[in-house]
This record gives C-alpha cells, sequence and structure tokens, in this order.
C-alpha cells in the first residue's frame, strides 16, 4: 500500500516539476505575441487534477490551521469523479494527505489507510455541511471508506483517535 502512495506522490511531484518547467519556458519569452497564456493555469481543465490553490476557504483554512500535513493550501480536484486521501499520513501517521481538497458536487472521496499511526477512521466534525462517518477506528492498510458529496458546502472532518494531533481533513464541495 505504502509503495502505491509513494508512486502516486512520485508522479504527481514529476508532473508539478514538468508544468514548472514548462511555465519557465514560457515566462523567457521566444519573440511571441507577449500573451500570457500558459495552456492551463487559468481553470480551463489543461492543469494536472491536485495542483495546491492558495484560495482556501476560511472556513476550511482556520479549521486546518493546526492539522498535521496542512500548508496553507487546497488540491483542487474538480473535474474527477474520484479523489483518494490518504489515512495515515506524515512522519509519524497522524494526518491525512491531502489535508485539504476540492472537488465538485457528485465526486467520490475513498480515504485509504496507510497502516501507519495506529487506528484510525474518518468521521464528519462539528459545522460539516453533511454528516459521515467510517465507524470504529481501524488499524490496517487495507481499509478504505468512501462517500460522495453530492451537494455544496464545506465538509469537515477528522480521525477521532488523533483529533488532538491534528489529524483533521477539510473539502470545499462546488456546484
Amino acid at each position: 500500500m505504502s509503495h502505491r502512495l509513494s508512486r502516486r506522490r512520485y508522479i504527481a511531484g514529476t508532473g508539478a516539476a514538468l508544468t514548472l518547467g514548462t511555465l519557465a519556458g514560457c515566462a523567457g519569452g521566444d519573440g511571441g505575441d507577449g500573451s500570457s497564456d500558459d495552456g492551463g493555469s487559468d481553470g480551463d481543465g489543461g492543469s494536472e487534477p491536485g495542483q495546491p490553490a492558495d484560495d482556501v476557504p476560511d472556513e476550511i483554512d482556520e479549521y486546518l490551521a493546526d492539522a498535521s500535513g496542512y500548508d496553507g493550501t487546497i488540491a483542487d480536484y474538480t473535474g474527477e469523479d474520484e479523489v483518494t486521501v490518504a489515512v495515515g499520513a506524515g512522519d509519524v501517521g497522524f494526518a491525512f494527505d491531502p489535508a485539504a481538497i476540492r472537488i465538485d458536487a457528485g465526486t467520490t472521496v475513498v480515504w485509504e489507510w496507510t497502516g501507519e499511526g495506529g487506528a484510525h477512521n474518518v468521521e464528519s466534525a462539528e459545522g460539516s455541511a453533511s454528516e459521515f462517518s467510517s465507524g470504529d477506528p481501524v488499524d490496517s492498510d487495507s481499509e478504505t471508506f468512501e462517500q460522495t458529496f453530492d451537494a455544496a458546502g464545506i465538509e469537515l472532518y477528522l480521525c477521532s483517535p488523533h483529533e488532538a494531533n491534528g489529524m483533521l481533513g477539510g473539502i470545499e464541495v462546488l456546484e
């Protein structure tokens, strides 16, 4: 399981590096028309899924202020039918990865246990737009829990055994 997550991170990191290299080449100029069209960073669907964005909704940013693994950005997965979030990420396994995501209404989020950090669960938090729960905490690397979010809103969640350790997550669901 951890190899699969590492492979995903490698692919995402490689994609980000290639995108930055491409954008850097565009910024250097080639005697073109001087336009700033970069072919994908303007929300037209050309960017890679999961790219970080700085426009985190205040409700999520405040909720995740002390969360493990939260870097002040939100991973944009709009346009995707399904998004996977690692349960038990980080140095000691007390984080969700990514901690904050943006999705469209109708997207299914699949939480996938890494087997790190002990027994975990996924529970909606107070102030969340809907209620959801994976049930009792599970210590496994093969556990999954999925929830489809059909309505726009802010979804806040936590791992109840590790809430005090900052194991928190947030989802912005767009219409």
